[in-house]
């Protein structure tokens, strides 16, 4: 398949449905929605919910079945970069190539940017109107998995867990493997899993799906970390080799850079023997493993 016309395609669709789906930036408070709707648009590859629309196909299902969730899963995700950029977390002046919110709209309002789009997600996760072609059960069923994936004892946690860890002497693998499992891997492990019970997975099938994303979500961070070392600036979007100046816990320097390519790798391996009893069904989400790996940004 063509991979590159296939994300393209499906990142305009869900930058489309996303549009719709966000205050405008007129409606009061416009200060607050023109810094929510910057982040969202601010150029992201959409994998999570690309991710999420193409476990909802290989399991036979819809992907209109899947949308709202999925534009969910981005909100999301883009509150938890708003706050991660913050100066009081990793302190980043650029995301995507672009100014962090924090930059453009001030502290104060990038907080709140934040938080604003973790509830729309869940208002829009709840809206049966949105999602009315799904059985109400499985609606919650996904629900319950995002908001588990999203706090605590998700990328909260792993965000937690790795502010930390930053900058201290002895890190051990163990704590790495958290770090990466909980604060990126949990996220695109739920949006995988809810896209599997939104169209109409059975248990045996929810849990191949899931362990796809378990391996697929840890090889995403793996690679981010081989790309803090070996990416440009204007390939990944940010400064390159901030990991390494903050002192960051990362696979590169709990393993060396070389074994970090070999975990990654058998990673994607996981991921794709997975799919197996998905057939020609799960060939989107076979590519996205090995680009998920082999990206430049």
């Amino acid at each position: 398949m063509d991979l590159k016309t296939y994300l393209k395609e499906r990142c305009a669709l869900v930058d489309a449905t996303l549009n719709g789906y966000l205050p405008p930036e007129n409606e009061l408070p416009s200060s607050l929605h023109k810094a929510m709707r910057y982040s969202v648009f601010a150029g992201g590859k959409r994998v999570r919910p690309i991710l999420m629309l193409a476990a909802c196909e290989a399991v036979g299902g819809a992907i209109e079945q899947a949308m709202p969730a999925a534009c969910a899963m981005e909100m999301i995700h883009t509150y938890s970069l708003i706050h991660d950029d913050l100066p009081a977390m990793d302190d980043d002046d650029f995301r995507r190539g672009t100014p962090t919110n924090h930059k453009v709209f001030g502290e104060a309002t990038a907080i709140l940017a934040g938080d604003a789009l973790l509830t729309q997600a869940f208002i829009l996760l709840a809206d049966a109107a949105a999602a009315a072609d799904v059985d109400p059960e499985r609606r919650l069923q996904v629900i319950r998995e995002i908001a588990g994936c999203a706090g605590s004892r998700g990328m909260v946690g792993g965000q937690v867990v790795d502010m930390e860890s930053e900058g201290q002497p002895e890190i051990d693998l163990a704590t790495v493997q958290y770090i990466h499992t909980h604060k990126t891997g949990a996220l695109i492990k739920a949006a995988v899993k809810a896209g599997a019970i939104l169209g109409g997975a059975d248990e045996s099938g929810i849990a191949a799906i899931t362990r796809y994303g378990e391996a697929c979500g840890l090889a995403f961070q793996v690679a981010d970390d081989i790309l803090d070392i070996e990416g440009t600036t204007e390939e990944i979007g940010k400064d390159a080799g901030s990991d390494q100046a903050r002192g960051k816990a990362t696979y590169p320097a709990v393993l060396g850079l070389a074994e970090s390519k070999r975990h990654a790798a058998d990673l994607t391996d996981t991921a794709i023997n997975a799919l197996a009893p998905f057939g020609d069904k799960a060939e989107p989400l076979k590519e996205i493993a090995r680009y998920i790996v082999y990206r430049k940004n």
